[in-house]
């Protein structure tokens, strides 16, 4: 059956009215329903040619610009608008955190209808690029056109790239020259692999017929200067690999630890995977007034570290600790938060599900000479239960920092039933944190909440709010 010619309708002159999620903005059909627009800023005024219609909304993108918004600059990424990422890049800064402090507050009232204090102001990042520890870049031997490529009747010669996915295209990868967002040398060692194995005859992986040597690339930087490159291959090919690990180490010597892994099966995610050291040594450190965290390559850290210190800072503010308490940190991950507020506490425990992140937490602790922590591995809801609080002590201040469906209801019953003094609740996902906080109303006031930008030039925004027993 042919699409109906309805699903195509041109807007003409349509002003673009908000910053919307996953960073699309938001304007009004003729007909009242919403249009979501990507790579437009609020305060356009556009065309709009539509390519979807639901009942409640359009989808379209802009044909033409009759003004421009006072919000917009110039992207200063070359790829802008065909990679996925950095989609905020053509609005200015001091605006994409002030919408991002309105989405916090509008999920918070809409979802969460409790009451609420003044919300403290949102803290803008210092880096607006260059601000993240990890990037995963990809291999393709059947890079992504633009429309010019496409159109030319020029033989496109070489067609392998290496970098990110194509937005909602799982086998395109779009060939990054220049990424803004992790500080050099990642530039620079993602362009020699790729120029290397392009004179070498490497061969790039090929997603639908799943062949090829390379497979990924993942690049991991910290504040002390330390860098871990692990490369990804799809078969075993012994002489070509140690070709291209041997001169990628002696090209870039500052390189701590070089790895790898040969993954031959469907998906690119390394969790059940082998990681081979091949040169340095298997992890880096991250350091944090004094506190020395070590990072492998599975291991899960927050991935803008100078924002990070400062969301343990606000959380740690929230949490006021005296010395005398017993904090539990939910979700604790790599115990980065548990360690950051340890000498404040008289003791903390940490839980978590995913075991590798536990055997981190641990090790680090050690590291750090900190002795008050404790860890556990398990599922929150199970584990967190009447026996395992009989065991370590009632807490009086809980610190939670769930993924981002928020926590499990059964988790949420549980601080109701034990109803610690104060909740120091972290979110990166201030809808699901709102419908946690509605739960709570019935023991809980909400004293404090400040927004925590982690991810300039995204909608992406991390919220701390402080509960205090009623």
């Amino acid at each position: 059956m042919g699409r109906k010619n309805t699903d195509k309708v041109v807007f003409h002159q349509i002003q673009v009215l908000d910053a919307g999620a996953k960073g699309v903005s938001v304007a009004k059909a003729p007909d009242g329903k919403v249009i979501f627009i990507p790579n437009v800023v609020p305060g356009d005024v556009v065309d709009v040619q539509t390519f979807k219609k639901r009942k409640a909304y359009y989808e379209g993108k802009a044909v033409k610009f009759h003004e421009l918004s006072d919000y917009r600059v110039d992207p200063i990424c070359e790829h802008f608008g065909v990679c996925g990422g950095c989609k905020w890049q053509n609005m200015k800064y001091s605006q994409q955190i002030a919408f991002k402090q309105n989405e916090v507050k509008n999920h918070l009232q809409r979802i969460g209808k409790i009451e609420l204090p003044e919300f403290e102001t949102i803290l803008g990042s210092e880096k607006q690029f260059f601000y993240r520890n990890k990037m995963e870049f990809s291999f393709s031997n059947s890079r992504w056109l633009t429309e010019k490529e496409i159109e030319s009747t020029e033989d496109l010669g070489n067609r392998n790239a290496l970098g990110f996915h194509i937005p909602k295209m799982w086998d395109k990868i779009l060939d990054i020259n220049k990424c803004y967002l992790q500080e050099d040398p990642s530039n620079a060692i993602r362009n020699e692999i790729r120029a290397f194995a392009n004179e070498h005859n490497l061969a790039f992986f090929n997603p639908r017929e799943h062949s090829g040597l390379l497979r990924t690339v993942m690049i991991r930087t910290v504040s002390t200067g330390e860098i871990m490159v692990l490369i990804q291959f799809f078969e075993e090919d012994k002489a070509n690999r140690e070709l291209l690990l041997d001169h990628l180490y002696e090209k870039f010597p500052q390189i701590t630890s070089l790895q790898y892994v040969v993954n031959g099966k469907p998906n690119d995610t390394i969790y059940d995977q082998d990681v081979v050291l091949y040169k340095g040594r298997n992890y880096i450190l991250e350091e944090m007034e004094g506190l020395k965290f070590s990072i492998n390559a599975k291991s899960f850290y927050q991935t803008n570290s100078d924002q990070a210190y400062e969301l343990y800072k606000i959380t740690r503010d929230f949490a006021d600790l005296t010395g005398n308490e017993t904090v539990y940190d939910l979700y604790t991950g790599t115990g980065t938060i548990a360690q950051f507020v340890s000498k404040k506490a008289k003791k903390v425990i940490g839980v978590e599900s995913v075991p590798e992140a536990i055997l981190d937490a641990k090790a680090n602790a050690e590291r750090n000479n900190i002795s008050n922590c404790e860890f556990f591995v398990g599922d929150m809801k199970v584990v967190f239960n009447e026996a395992f609080i009989a065991q370590h002590g009632k807490p009086d201040v809980i610190i939670t920092d769930p993924p981002r469906d928020g926590m499990h209801k059964d988790v949420v019953e549980q601080i109701l039933k034990i109803a610690p003094k104060r909740v120091v609740y972290v979110s990166c996902n201030s809808a699901t944190q709102a419908r946690d906080l509605a739960l709570m109303d019935e023991k809980y006031k909400v004293t404090r909440v400040r927004p925590v930008d982690m991810f300039p030039q995204t909608h992406h925004v991390e919220n701390v709010v402080l509960l205090e027993l009623r």
